[in-house]
């Protein structure tokens, strides 16, 4: 397009389009009807009954007030400056784990990595999208300010049928494979579902122990595509979120 102001106006209807396209994504998908039963977790249930059942070892329960796990989603595309980065906090996280103790001391086994077993769980209709206070603290990359009306519509669009469908698929759980080196450093391989999928992954772990407490924290890069799920993208991808997502965690058990 040879005439400048001609291609500056096409440019400009582009980037209107996708911003209306991204409106209407946040705008119209009608809210999820709550989930049949979902709150029972029973893989996980049966999971804590089994581990309840081992001897010889000391069983501890993730405190959810005093852990955190947070998602950090990412815009993209050519016009990724009229979108928005993401921060998801799980604010109801189940977690378990199972970690023997020495035959003399009780306390836990220093060399006891291998035979630990661990579990964790979160329901998806439980996620907080954006709350302010996290989005302060992320800096200027999440310093726009977004309405409490399109926080909630964003959300219902991320739970719903073009997203995760967490009415079919209402749990992320994460089942303990094997834990591999010792307290401080430890290296967790684990089972991640997700969407109706699993995969596995390695996961360097910080971890702190005691036989009052536990307090395992590290980070992962998920992608959503990897699960099956489509990245959001309007206009050709002019406006996106990328497909790989950081996973933070903290979480403190006694």
């Amino acid at each position: 397009m040879k005439n400048p102001e001609k291609r500056r106006r096409c440019n400009t209807l582009l980037l209107s389009l996708a911003a209306a396209a991204l409106c209407s994504a946040c705008a119209t998908v009608a809210p999820p009807s709550p989930m049949a039963e979902a709150a029972s977790l029973p893989e996980f249930a049966v999971a804590q009954a089994q581990l309840e059942g081992l001897a010889g070892g000391r069983l501890y329960r993730l405190d959810p007030a005093a852990s955190r796990v947070h998602i950090h989603v990412f815009r993209s595309g050519r016009a990724a400056g009229l979108g928005h980065n993401h921060v998801l906090a799980a604010p109801q996280v189940r977690g378990l784990l199972w970690w023997p103790l020495d035959a003399e001391s009780q306390a836990p086994a220093l060399r006891g990595a291998e035979a630990a077993r661990f579990e964790l769980s979160l329901l998806l209709d439980e996620l907080q999208l954006d709350p302010p206070e996290l989005r302060a603290a992320l800096g200027p990359g999440w310093a726009s300010l977004l309405s409490p009306e399109a926080v909630a519509a964003t959300r219902r669009n991320m739970l719903g049928e073009a997203g995760l469908q967490a009415e079919r698929f209402p749990e992320l759980r994460i089942q303990g494979l094997q834990l591999i080196g010792e307290v401080p450093k430890l290296v967790a391989r684990w089972a991640l579902s997700l969407h109706g999928r699993t995969r596995q992954y390695e996961v360097p772990l910080q971890v702190v122990m005691s036989a009052q407490l536990v307090r395992l924290s590290g980070a992962w890069v998920l992608r959503q595509s990897d699960f099956g799920l489509q990245p959001f993208s309007v206009a050709g991808g002019l406006l996106a979120v990328q497909d790989e997502l950081v996973v933070e965690f903290d979480l403190l058990g006694g």
